[in-house]
This record gives structure tokens, C-alpha cells and sequence, in this order.
């Protein structure tokens, strides 16, 4: 299921001829990037009436449910490092291992990240398998962070319970209700 080897899948594939880089090989990243540029996203349509805070937590959890499940049945692109391991960072106590929608999210990516002249080897997952594989694999907490670097567009699937295997999630056994009516 890997797309390493081929030179269709490898990022970094410099043009061979100078152009307009003055002799300086330009990484396809960049080309990518370019044609990745996304529209704004739509404006909110105003509701008629107010929404309670109830309804809008309703609502929000099921346009959660609804973008979990796309992303589930959806294949991501997931960059490899030198062990053929997926590129993961850890932050906030939480191990995400990076996955991008398509290439120009990856090459974005890439070039925030400095390094859009290099080879970015990647493999083609569904989010499924992240979710219900690679996660309880990672033996921490572990989650998915889909776009990263893709302003406005990024999206976190955390290691919590009905995103990721029960043994991986890290609410796993909580009282949910009585923890809702700490907070009050």
C-alpha cells in the first residue's frame, strides 16, 4: 500500500531544467502548493431562529460525526520517515501522527516546515486504519492530525472514545455525565 519508489509519489522530484530558478532545481512541492490554494470557506448562514446552547453542541456534534465518518472511509496521505514509521509530533501530551487530504496539503506542509526541497515519501491509508490500527499501535496517547499547516482547514481526530478503539482512548472508563456536571 505504499507509494514510495515510484517517482509519481516522491514530492521532491526537482525539475530538471533551471527555468526561472536561475539554475537552482525548484522541489514539485512548490507546484503543488500552488495549485492547492483553497477558497475561503462559505459564509455561515444565519439561522432564523437563535439557537440554545444545547441545540448548537447538538448540531456541532453531528457535523463532527458526519466529517469522522468521511475521513474514516476517505484515503489520506500519510508522510513516512527513514523507517518507513509515519511522521508523528507530539504535543500537549499527545503523540498525532500527520495525514493530508491530498499533496498540495502535504507540500503546504512541507514548506512551513522549511523543508519543501526535500523528498517526502508518504503512503496512502485509509482513516479508518489510522484510527483503529495505527493508533492503539502507538502504545501512548495517540491521535490524528488531518492538514496540518492548511489554515482554516486543519482538523484534530483526539484519541477519545468513538473516534479511536476504546483501549486507546485516553477517557476510556470515564463517567462522562458526572464529569459534564463538574463543569457545570
Amino acid at each position: 500500500m505504499s507509494d514510495r519508489g515510484g517517482n509519481d509519489n516522491d514530492m521532491a522530484d526537482g525539475d530538471e531544467s533551471a527555468g526561472e530558478t536561475g539554475g537552482i532545481r525548484r522541489s514539485r512541492l512548490l507546484d503543488y502548493a500552488e495549485m492547492g490554494e483553497a477558497e475561503p470557506p462559505a459564509a455561515p448562514v444565519a439561522a432564523s431562529e437563535p439557537l440554545t446552547s444545547d441545540d448548537a453542541v447538538a448540531r456541532r456534534q453531528r457535523e463532527f460525526a458526519v466529517l469522522l465518518g468521511e475521513f474514516r472511509r476517505t484515503a489520506v496521505l500519510v508522510p513516512t520517515d527513514e523507517d518507513d514509521a509515519p511522521l508523528v509530533g507530539d504535543f500537549g501530551g499527545i503523540r498525532w501522527i500527520y495525514a493530508f487530504s491530498n499533496e498540495s496539503a502535504l507540500a503546504r506542509f512541507a514548506i512551513a516546515r522549511g523543508e519543501g526541497g526535500r523528498e517526502w515519501p508518504y503512503q496512502r491509508l485509509l482513516g479508518a486504519r489510522l484510527l483503529d490500527a495505527a493508533v492503539p499501535a502507538a502504545g501512548v496517547p495517540c491521535g490524528v492530525a488531518l492538514d496540518v499547516g492548511t489554515e482554516g482547514e486543519g482538523v484534530l481526530f483526539p484519541p477519545v472514545t468513538g473516534i479511536v478503539p476504546e483501549d486507546a482512548a485516553v477517557d476510556a472508563g470515564m463517567d462522562v455525565d458526572a464529569a459534564r456536571e463538574v463543569r457545570g
